[in-house]
């Protein structure tokens, strides 16, 4: 078959069927070639059109302090003073790229999460 751009949900639908019945393909064949095709074609169509819901990354941040038993005073050393850390939390002050960097280390949090952050 002859692949093109995805551009509705049926073909869409039909190139997600097709790659998985194929997707075992042997290396170096038609078959495996298609599926190339396919992944990139279903990516493409994906990206355009799948929004991820906004995810507020204090409302994270929380959860994984609360996950780990951790207080206010513990992120000290990631955010600044106690006044900054009751600010940020709060949502009155921006977190600053240094904070999302040191944040994102602490927590192991995918760098993605804090760009709609500020």
């Amino acid at each position: 078959m002859n692949w093109k751009v995805i551009k509705t949900e049926n073909e869409h639908r039909k190139a997600v069927k097709r790659a998985m019945e194929i997707f075992h393909a042997e290396p170096g064949t038609a078959e495996d070639d298609e599926l190339g095709v396919l992944l990139v074609l279903i990516k493409d169509y994906e990206e355009r059109t799948i929004k991820m819901p906004q995810v507020d990354i204090l409302e994270v941040i929380k959860d994984k302090m609360q996950e780990q038993g951790l207080k206010n005073k513990d992120i000290e050393p990631f955010i600044g003073s106690k006044g900054h850390v009751s600010s940020v939390l709060s949502g009155r002050r921006e977190i600053t790229l240094k904070m999302a960097q040191r944040l994102r280390d602490f927590f192991n949090l995918p760098a993605e999460l804090f760009l709609s952050a500020n």
